[in-house]
């Protein structure tokens, strides 16, 4: 697992256990580790995990976006490295709006 990927499960694990709070489990969250059957998250825990997702990453990371392309049942058993590998790889897409400003930059120096 990259450096990068290794951070992003740090920052999510303390994420979880601020969401779930006194109902943590004291069990290593890894990559492998699912939200409902090994965590216990409810839907309620899910929205509170996202709009910490939304403060820390923005709108770069769209959570909401990310679980509507699921079927209920992958819902159900979305493993934390699924959600580790989401947010890595909507980090390393081009912002918008850099791209914006580099396009309206190139065109000013035609």
């Amino acid at each position: 697992m990259s450096a990068a990927r290794t951070d992003i499960l740090d920052e999510l694990t303390e994420m979880i256990n601020a969401v779930l709070g006194d109902f943590a489990t004291e069990q290593a969250i890894t990559m492998d580790t699912t939200f409902r059957d090994d965590l216990g998250m409810e839907s309620i825990d899910v929205v509170s995990l996202a709009g910490r997702l939304q403060a820390r990453y923005g709108d770069t990371v769209n959570f909401a976006h990310f679980v509507a392309q699921l079927d209920l049942e992958s819902v159900g058993e979305l493993r934390v490295g699924r959600l580790v590998e989401h947010i890595a790889t909507s980090l390393d897409k081009p912002d918008e709006s850099d791209q914006e400003s580099t396009d309206e930059v190139g065109a000013g120096s035609r």
